[in-house]
């Protein structure tokens, strides 16, 4: 049973307040400098400080289904995440994701969205109640066993 099949009628509206939250936390923390993007730099985040990161989001387009080096890379992060109580999300909306996070690098080259790590600053631990809310659902969907949820980013 899903957490979509448990909650009944107010599964969309918690799903899209989830959605809000999230967007409030990657453009709270992006400034912030909160933010690492792409595979391999979060792999190498991960591996130097996991007990920074608050939050792990994976995103995919359609045809990201069928890479098979991508899945394995995301199982690796999913596998880690789990076993360092990480808080993990898979994002769909790509575009709306690099919309978000003004997705272009520095020298003009598109990111690679494809994992999204949230970490707390350097100065203090992080208390933001959007981020709370994010947090929250993603345990509600552990207690479901719905170890990574699903986020749809509504298009603005």
């Amino acid at each position: 049973m899903t957490f979509e099949e448990l909650s009944g009628d107010h599964s969309a509206e918690r799903m899209e307040s989830v959605a809000k939250a999230l967007e409030e936390v990657l453009s709270s923390a992006l400034p912030q400098g909160c933010i690492t993007v792409g595979v391999y730099e979060a792999a190498k985040s991960l591996n130097v400080d996991p007990d920074n990161v608050v939050l792990c989001l994976l995103a995919t387009d359609e045809e990201d289904v069928k890479d098979v080096a991508l899945q394995i890379h995301f199982t690796l992060i999913q596998a880690f995440c789990c076993e360092n109580d990480i808080n993990i999300l898979r994002v769909n909306n790509m575009w709306r994701l690099a919309e978000i996070l003004e997705g272009v690098k520095q020298g003009g080259e598109p990111m690679d969205l494809h994992c999204i790590l949230v970490t707390n600053p350097q100065s203090s631990t992080w208390k933001d109640p959007a981020l709370s809310k994010v947090n929250g659902f993603c345990r509600d969907s552990r207690c479901l066993d719905q170890w990574v949820p699903v986020i749809n980013l509504p298009e603005r």
